[in-house]
């Protein structure tokens, strides 16, 4: 299971909107070995396409470096799908490099960049199986 704030779910799914007719992406560090996502880094699509994301090699880099200062890892790989449901595609499945990760897609097929409901799904993808878990959105901490 994906426990997630409020706070941060609403970063992605805002990403995702803004960012909508292209793909957004990014990652939520959290401290080493605890799955508690944490940190939020909206990265930019380097591919800037509709149907496909990619991460800036040297921001990834970079990204790396200061989890890697910070004892952090990747807890959450965010992405969105803007004209499909929010299901990993061959593509992001072959991508999907970081098993202990979570896997959230956010579709904005439906509205768009407008106000309304997004699908936002988590999955865990080890090895090119996809197993879909279940999310919980809790209260944000001050």
């Amino acid at each position: 299971m994906l426990t997630i704030d409020q706070a941060t779910y609403d970063a992605i799914v805002a990403h995702a909107k803004r960012d909508h007719p292209d793909e957004a992406c990014g990652i939520v560090a959290g401290p080493e070995g605890s799955d508690r996502p944490e940190r939020f880094i909206e990265m930019i699509n380097a591919a800037g396409s509709p149907t496909f994301y990619e991460f800036d090699s040297t921001d990834l880099l970079q990204l790396y470096k200061e989890m890697d200062a910070n004892d952090e890892e990747p807890v959450i790989v965010y992405h969105s799908h803007t004209a499909t449901e929010a299901y990993p595609s061959r593509t992001d499945i072959g991508l999907a490099m970081e098993p202990n990760a979570h896997y959230v897609l956010v579709s904005t097929r439906e509205h768009g960049n407008d106000a309304g409901p997004v699908e936002f799904r988590s999955y865990r993808i080890v090895d090119g199986n996809v197993t879909e878990e279940e999310i919980s959105i809790v209260p944000t901490l001050s």
